[in-house]
């Protein structure tokens, strides 16, 4: 069975551009963002209002998804960045990227583990 990425989490074609079309090496990374999860580790930084190393990790994520065209997260990621500054936005911000971390690592336990299928006309 072959899923269909959401092209709203998920570049794929876009990916597979930046890596030379190395659809494996594409999956081992992916594996990776998955197993190297910092949501717990940035969830704690905000809550010891460690606004710097926060930050700093949110950045890093950002960084990470917009590797992998992980369009959402990278997103969210940024959103979250900047709001970490400011207390009125803060919270918010982390829910909604927390809630799409939570659905970008689902899609790409779903894409590794049921391969990938093009959408006709791309």
């Amino acid at each position: 069975m072959s899923i269909i990425a959401n092209p709203d989490y998920m570049d794929v074609d876009d990916a597979l551009k930046r890596i030379g079309g190395n659809m494996g090496l594409y999956i081992k990374l992916l594996g990776r963002f998955v197993e190297d999860c910092q949501l717990d580790e940035l969830e704690k930084a905000l809550k010891k209002n460690e606004f710097t190393e926060a930050s700093r990790m949110a950045h890093t994520i950002k960084g990470v998804a917009a590797n992998l065209s992980l369009v959402k997260l990278r997103a969210k990621s940024a959103d979250l960045e900047l709001a970490i500054g400011d207390e009125l936005k803060r919270a918010s911000a982390f829910e909604e990227f927390k809630k799409t971390y939570g659905m970008t690592v689902q899609i790409i336990s779903d894409f590794i583990a049921h391969g990938y299928e093009r959408r006709s006309g791309k």
